[in-house]
């Protein structure tokens, strides 16, 4: 794809009649840029570069359409092919046990969780891994949307990525999925104890055709399977989790407490105001202590 969109630039480029000098002064990068885009060597094209390409040869979108495609190959190579399979999928099953799947995630905490990862090299990637995964998001307004049915551990609403704001404003996106009738959004509750997909996360995704297949994904790590036994072992063990969880209605109200106690929780007081009371009841403490001369009263003898 790299070298499609370099054979594209360079075939646009000459038909403009412009020099690869004067395509990098119209985009602002040095020529040297365009001939590595052209070759599809070097650092793959940013965002922001492609519109910059596409904006000087009056490509109509043609650049930006192809970007993402071109920069899925920063992604590891165990996601490529889920991410394939997801672009033409007409349902999406997925359990989530450490974070909000990457769907229906805010920008902010996108960022926060996208950060984190190993595979990540610099800040550049990080922004363009963003923008890819807020593209992707823009499938499930078009025509041919998937059903999404999401469970949530409970863990997910609990841990704060991205801190306290991000969090709230996440948890708030969830609730919005109430009044999307293509969208479920169900709670898995810590008292529902261990389950077969603790640990990880499951996604079952079916094909035009009918046919599923699924996607286990570890910290680190991730795995399509496509034969036909296991994928049904995944989706049963997927529909049990679904049949765990808090229906629809009491998820949201689930939700929903829980983003009201993070808005209260964001007037906890800070580490280091926490450590300067504690101190000063230390020395409060301490003089009581001092006035009592560090002795405890006697005490009284029983009668006999």
């Amino acid at each position: 794809m790299a070298a499609l969109f370099g054979a594209r630039v360079r075939r646009l480029r000459t038909a403009a009649g412009l020099t690869q000098a004067e395509l990098g002064a119209l985009t602002h990068v040095v020529s040297t840029r365009i001939t590595q885009i052209e070759r599809a060597s070097g650092a793959k094209p940013t965002l922001e570069l492609a519109r910059a390409l596409d904006a000087a040869l009056g490509a109509d979108d043609l650049l930006v359409e192809l970007w993402p495609y071109v920069y899925r190959e920063a992604f590891p190579d165990w996601s490529r092919k889920f991410m394939e399979y997801s672009e033409r999928a007409v349902a999406v099953r997925e359990y989530a046990a450490h974070v909000v799947p990457g769907l229906l995630q805010t920008e902010e905490y996108a960022r926060a969780v996208l950060k984190v990862g190993r595979t990540l090299d610099g800040e550049d990637q990080l922004a363009e891994r963003v923008a890819v995964r807020m593209e992707r998001q823009k499938r499930l307004g078009a025509a041919d949307r998937p059903e999404l049915w999401v469970v949530l551990d409970e863990a997910v609403l609990r841990r704060p990525v991205g801190g306290m704001p991000v969090m709230r404003d996440q948890l708030t996106r969830l609730l919005s999925t109430g009044t999307e009738s293509h969208i479920t959004v169900q709670v898995l509750p810590f008292d529902q104890g261990e389950h077969d997909v603790m640990g990880g996360s499951l996604t079952v995704l079916t094909m035009p055709d009918g046919t599923e297949v699924t996607y286990t994904e570890g910290a680190h790590y991730g795995q399509l399977v496509e034969d036909p036994d296991e994928v049904r072992r995944f989706s049963l063990t997927y529909d049990r989790l679904r049949a765990a969880a808090l229906p629809p209605l009491m998820s949201l109200d689930m939700i929903r407490s829980v983003r009201e106690d993070n808005h209260r929780g964001a007037n906890v007081p800070s580490r280091s105001e926490r450590r300067r009371v504690a101190q000063e009841q230390l020395q409060q403490s301490g003089r009581r202590q001092l006035r009592g001369g560090g002795r405890r009263p006697p005490r009284p003898r029983p009668r006999p």
